[in-house]
């Protein structure tokens, strides 16, 4: 990759290179500061992702240039946290459930996570732990263990624990390997039945903020942060988001509140209830599915399988590890991915593992899905054809270790502006073309606003997604999980 994150992004989404003279960012000291390029990875995502949605207006609606794009990291690092900023009348949405945390084994560490109370059941199984066992009786039963030993046997119960591995180790992993040796944006052409075109869609609204994907319908089949942060995303852009859920996964209801802006959401039984998915699925122009991987194609409903079904369609798959290599089946969260990847280690030690200031691989890589569909669909409009776009956490992961070059924001205490004379430091070209110096990041306040919703007086971080004549907020708050018609507005 290059020096430029957002610009690597951009080639990587097959945009026109021009483009990126349109984008000008705001550079804040202190935000989302790390030992790793966390704050460069961030602004390129969002930075892409609202690029992305500029052409797709600018095409629809017809403009002669790309609306010019501005990307804050003010607003970027809020978003990223927007789970912490919550507020539901004033209530702080709850946290990492009291088995979701490190433990400390015989030769290490592992991660454990079970805020699912399916989760939380298959790791007192693995580890033989009776129904009620609290933190003190898991942290015996993993203190005679190796790490590895619980990572094995917690995924074979269908649990989810990952042993803490520094980066050497991840370097030499398989999974890893299968990693490096796929694009970040896996984007393949999907041709669809012969001689089909998609639906078309209707013309943008007159009046009011510029909404790039006004009128395309979304199938969101997604759950924790980097899908449902995607199709939040296509929300705001104007689009007709439904999420589907099966009625025995509930949603946890702070999540639902923090990613459910400007969607509607049913629950739906996809064996039962087959015939009504199909009727949303023939006029469906997205489907973005964020289930581990392989577990919906015994419903037909494979990537491959969708795009040939139903013209047009664009298909977006995200997934913790990728859909190959050893790993490739595995259920996993950015928590865990951030431990088997070195990042543990990298922003701690292996005595004391840390983690990034947030989770940037989640937010990170829903930006970049949304971004691909976004492009896919401006691609669309000029073929006829869809296609399948695939990301995946891990390879988000890689990206950020091995892939972006940290660049300090002005008045950091690592600014090479601040350095003494004579001191040097490693070049590095800014993200963007036209970066701007602000004030530091100390107070989110400005990117933050309140509405009254379904569930009482609701705190939220804005969106960061920026460009001119666009939204600044989503058209509607969260509803109540599952209580939509199975059916598009």
């Amino acid at each position: 990759m290059t020096h430029a994150p957002i610009a690597a992004v951009w080639e990587e989404l097959g945009g026109d290179p021009a483009s990126l003279s349109g984008v000008s960012t705001v550079e804040r000291a202190g935000a989302l500061e790390a030992a790793l390029p966390v704050r460069e990875l961030a602004r390129a995502c969002v930075g892409a992702c609202a690029l992305a949605a500029a052409e797709l207006g600018a095409g629809r609606a017809g403009l002669a240039r790309v609306p010019g794009v501005s990307v804050d990291d003010g607003a970027v690092a809020t978003a990223f946290v927007s789970e912490r900023h919550l507020r539901i009348d004033g209530r702080a949405p709850a946290g990492f459930a009291p088995l979701s945390r490190f433990w400390r084994t015989a030769d290490g560490w592992v991660r454990t996570h079970a805020n699912y109370p399916h989760h939380r059941a298959r790791l007192l199984d693995a580890l033989g732990a009776p129904d009620d066992a609290g933190a003190e009786d898991v942290a015996a039963l993993l203190a005679g263990r190796s790490a590895r030993e619980v990572e094995e046997g917690v995924y074979r119960a269908g649990g989810l624990a990952v042993a803490l591995r520094a980066p050497e180790e991840w370097a030499r992993h398989e999974q890893r390997l299968a990693l490096a040796r796929r694009p970040l944006i896996e984007r393949d052409g999907a041709p669809g039945p012969a001689g089909a075109r998609p639906r078309a869609l209707p013309p943008l609204p007159d009046g009011g903020p510029l909404l790039p994907a006004a009128g395309v319908r979304v199938l969101d089949l997604t759950r924790v942060i980097a899908g449902p942060v995607a199709t939040r995303t296509l929300a705001l852009l104007g689009a007709d988001v439904l999420r589907v859920d099966g009625p025995r996964l509930p949603e946890d209801p702070d999540a639902h509140a923090d990613t459910g802006f400007g969607k509607r959401s049913t629950v739906l039984d996809l064996a039962a209830g087959r015939g009504a998915f199909e009727e949303l699925l023939a006029s469906a122009d997205v489907v973005v599915t964020g289930y581990r991987p392989g577990s919906l194609d015994r419903f037909g409903l494979s990537p491959e399988a969708l795009a040939e079904r139903v013209p047009g369609l664009v298909v977006a798959q995200v997934s913790a590890w990728g859909t190959y290599g050893p790993w490739g089946g595995r259920r996993g969260f950015d928590s865990l991915v951030q431990v088997a990847t070195g990042i543990a280690v990298t922003e701690g030690s292996r005595e004391r593992p840390g983690a990034l200031p947030a989770q940037a691989l989640d937010h990170g890589t829903g930006y970049l899905l949304a971004a691909a569909v976004l492009r896919a669909l401006t691609e669309r409009a000029e073929s006829g054809r869809g296609g399948v776009v695939r990301l995946a956490l891990a390879r988000t992961a890689m990206w950020l270790t091995d892939g972006i070059e940290r660049r300090e924001a002005p008045g950091s205490a690592a600014d090479p502006s601040r350095r003494e004379p004579g001191a040097t430091t490693d070049p590095s070209p800014g993200p963007v073309p036209n970066p701007s110096r602000g004030e530091p990041y100390d107070r989110p306040d400005a990117w933050l606003s309140e509405r009254s919703s379904p569930f009482g007086r609701l705190g939220h971080a804005l969106p960061p997604v920026s460009f001119a004549g666009g939204p600044a907020d989503w058209s509607r708050p969260p509803g109540r999980w599952g209580t939509d018609p199975a059916r598009w507005a």
